[in-house]
């Protein structure tokens, strides 16, 4: 659904004809659908998005941007639907980025005039054909329509100077974030120190009609503790001074009269701009300056780890592996749908491509083969962390809990890490698919796509690689576009954050790599702009990113990472058998009441206190033991011993008789369920009697023989009184003092079931006869019913005397 939002927010756009399968149309998508058409993002709409470092002017915003603005605005006006505006756009694109440092100075927007709700903003300008450029100075009013570049190019160098020259025109006021452009003189030099308190001078000689001194000049805007001038070749004493005979050149002025030339490869502005931002104590404004590395090791939350910056550790990619499986993803409790999908493409990339131990490939490819197998419906992510914490116990397979940040750790502990460690796998898995010689060249950069868009954590971040992979993920077509594709956006987004507060001043975002790290890598076009020799990437990449390169430092040893998933797994199994234990205490306890017959406990008889805990003593051990024996079905670790072990176990155990708990008050009410109960079990009782009494006789016979002995144990399993014999406790030295006591205790025993089951017996009728009456109430009935019948009987031999008299008197004469 919220891929149809954007495709609604952006109805005129260009890449709006992405292919996507018909789906049916629910009540609620379309009323989401028209919330979009009333409210349409800015930052999906048109021909660019936020992620372009453009702002989207509308309606709303137009107002607060171009009128009264602090900075220059360079306004681009253009229809979505014009073939020249959109074969424009990536050159308007480039722009943007190329001047992104000048912001406080110079900024870009554009509004789309083929929405009908900027058609009035775009009248109000006098916009009669698209693309039309226009110049906003600084404070302009709110009549004012800007001035319009006229036959302006494609090229992205012309446009910058076109730019340069609209902030030096006469007459319009200066931008108060701008430094000066115009060139400097010796005096002024000479008197620079005595009013500035910058640590470095910086100056570019150059002819009249060169644009690199004022490029690098708003290029360093930012940044303080430099200041950079231009000088013209015509000043002669200047240039004699300091020797200068190349134009351009760059000199560092120093406040104790020192000079000393900047030493770059290619005297062109990109190559001053990344020397210059490079010297010591240079620092983005409101950025603190880099902490030197004595204080680093203090400053985080683990100790500092010293790496080398030209490789690439499988320390960082372990970690981003952990908070990817273990954190980011546990993050949604059911995964279904495209986000499954997503899931086994990721999971499915990683078991092929990624460079690992064998203990981690192992647990990869455990991991892959079972989400190939979940073909029904949605997860649970407890299943799978099962799966990833390795559970099943596959041999061999682990993945390091915790994290261990190497070449991706910051100076602070929310700076780079995690989305360093994303940045690096991506790159290896890319690497590692074209050397390996994978069949689809888009397979991990679509994988690294549905990934970020279904589960990664910053939801902005998601939003601005969609948008990029949007652009043209689709060009790519072979395995070695695929890894300058991934590289090159890499750039692009260090591009768009830099200077921003997610940046680590010890680090900061550049373009990569650097002319340190692959010279060769870096070029320059005819016109003196910067060039990137895409065949020394490519080969400077394939080896920076290869598996042989990797280094292992700082990794945990396997068998202790085994070890350690023993320990753990082996911990949840005792917690697991003890929450158990405590469950089946608690649920015998509930049943007691209900389970066993009223005639097995007569009303008023009590346990002991201290049988009663010794009784649940000796139960305690063997229900865990029980349990131990199911939940290690299948030969896992500490099987239960074998029968002749426990035999023997048995052996010695301390005599108890176990299972006698009180009888709950019975209530005087008809239970159907209880009186049928009642009778089967009486029978129950009756077969446990006599199954017992052979048991006893053949017990006492072999007593007399020197061998380990058993005590009866009397437990009602249920209320249906099973009988069974329980072991002693280890007291060999005092074995024939136990077994005269517990042949006393089988005799007490044995007399007390007997009495049972002919308590059972004798009161059967009694108990059908006193269903839903008290005794009490039965002896007032009894009495009733023999005065009655007494009454009865007098009466009847009162009148039968009387007959016989009456019968007398008529037989006399």
């Amino acid at each position: 659904m919220g891929k149809m939002a954007r495709r609604c927010g952006r109805a005129t756009s260009r890449f709006s004809a992405e292919h996507e399968s018909p789906v049916s149309m629910t009540a609620a998508a379309a009323f989401f659908i028209c919330l979009c058409l009333a409210f349409p993002p800015a930052a999906e709409a048109g021909l660019y998005t936020a992620s372009d470092q453009i702002v989207l002017l509308s309606e709303q915003n137009v107002g607060s941007v171009l009128v009264n603005s602090s900075a220059a605005m360079v306004v681009e006006f253009y229809a979505s639907w014009c073939g020249h505006c959109i074969s424009f756009s990536p050159t308007y694109k480039k722009l943007a980025r190329d001047i992104k440092e000048w912001k406080p100075a110079v900024n870009m927007a554009a509004i789309d005039c083929a929405a009908d709700e900027n058609v009035e903003i775009c009248t109000k300008y006098k916009i009669r054909g698209y693309p039309t450029i226009k110049f906003f100075h600084v404070n302009s009013s709110a009549n004012s329509l800007g001035k319009p570049y006229r036959g302006f190019s494609r090229d992205v160098q012309e446009l910058r100077h076109m730019i340069i020259d609209s902030l030096e025109s006469p007459g319009d006021p200066w931008p108060p974030a701008c430094p000066p452009l115009e060139p400097t003189s010796e005096a002024e030099i000479d008197n620079f120190f005595e009013t500035n308190t910058v640590q470095h001078l910086a100056l570019i000689f150059e002819n009249e009609k060169s644009y690199v001194g004022r490029e690098v000049t708003l290029d360093l805007l930012q940044f303080e503790n430099i200041t950079v001038r231009r000088v013209l070749n015509t000043e002669k004493r200047l240039v004699s001074k300091l020797g200068v005979t190349e134009f351009p050149s760059c000199y560092l002025y120093y406040p104790d009269g020192r000079f000393q030339r900047l030493v770059v490869k290619f005297e062109v502005r990109s190559f001053y701009f990344y020397a210059l931002q490079r010297l010591p104590g240079v620092v983005r404004s409101g950025k603190p300056p880099p902490v030197f590395l004595a204080l680093l090791k203090n400053r985080t939350e683990e100790p500092w780890r010293d790496f080398n910056s030209s490789r690439v550790y499988m320390a960082d990619l372990e970690s981003a592996l952990h908070h990817s499986l273990r954190v980011e993803l546990a993050l949604q409790s059911v995964i279904k749908g495209d986000a499954l999908t997503a899931l086994k493409d990721y999971v499915s990339v990683l078991a092929k491509y990624f460079p690992g131990r064998p203990v981690v490939m192992n647990l990869l490819k455990s991991l892959n083969s079972w989400l190939r197998n979940q073909n029904e419906g949605p997860i649970s992510y407890e299943a799978f962390r099962e799966r990833v914490d390795n559970t099943a116990q596959v041999p061999d397979a682990a993945l390091p809990e915790g994290v261990r940040w190497v070449g991706c750790q910051g100076s602070q502990p929310h700076f780079r890490r995690y989305p360093c460690g994303v940045w690096t796998l991506f790159h290896v898995l890319t690497v590692q698919a074209s050397n390996t010689g994978g069949s689809d060249p888009k397979e991990v950069l679509n994988a690294m796509r549905n990934y970020i868009h279904n589960f990664f954590g910053c939801r902005y971040c998601a939003e601005h690689f969609e948008n990029m992979a949007r652009e043209d993920l689709e060009d790519v077509t072979t395995l070695t576009s695929a890894v300058l594709w991934l590289w090159y956006r890499h750039n692009r987004v260090n591009n768009r954050i830099a200077g921003d507060l997610s940046e680590d001043p010890y680090f900061p975002k550049i373009q990569w790599p650097s002319p340190e790290m692959c010279p060769s890598c870096h070029t320059v076009k005819d016109n003196g702009e910067h060039s990137w020799n895409k065949a020394q990437v490519i080969r400077f990449l394939e080896s920076y990113f290869s598996s042989s390169h990797i280094l292992t430092d700082y990794l945990e040893n396997e068998s202790k990472i085994l070890e350690k998933q023993r320990a753990k797994h082996s911990h949840q199994l005792r917690e697991s058998l003890a929450q158990r234990h405590a469950e089946r205490i608690v649920r015998e306890a509930s049943n007691a009441f209900t389970s066993l017959p009223p005639s097995s406990v007569q009303e008023g008889e009590e346990v002991e206190g201290p049988q009663k805990e010794e009784e649940e003593e000796e139960e305690g051990p063997q229900d865990e033991a029980e349990a131990y024996e199911e939940d290690n079905e299948g030969g896992e670790e500490n099987p239960v011993p074998a029968a002749s072990d426990r035999g023997h176990q048995r052996a010695h155990r301390i005599p108890s008789i176990i299972g006698m708990r009180l009888r709950p008050r019975r209530e005087d009410i008809v239970d159907l369920d209880s009186f049928v109960n009642q009778h089967f079990k009486a029978k129950a009782l009756q077969l446990a009697a006599s199954s017992l009494i052979k048991q006893r006789t053949l017990q006492t016979k072999v007593e007399q023989e020197p061998r380990p002995a058993f005590s009866l144990g009397m437990e009602l399993d249920a209320g249906l009184g099973m009988v069974g014999l329980e072991p002693l406790d280890e007291f060999n030295q005092m074995n024939s003092i136990h077994q005269g006591k517990g042949l006393q205790k089988r005799e007490l025993a044995g007399q007390y079931f007997r009495r049972e089951v002919e308590l059972n017996h004798r009161g059967h009728w009694m108990s059908v006869i006193s269903v839903g009456f008290s005794k009490l109430d039965i002896s007032l009935c009894v009495i009733l019913y023999a005065l009655s019948f007494t009454c009865l009987l007098a009466m009847c031999l009162f009148f039968r005397n009387r007959l016989r008299r009456r019968r007398f008197k008529f037989a006399l004469p």
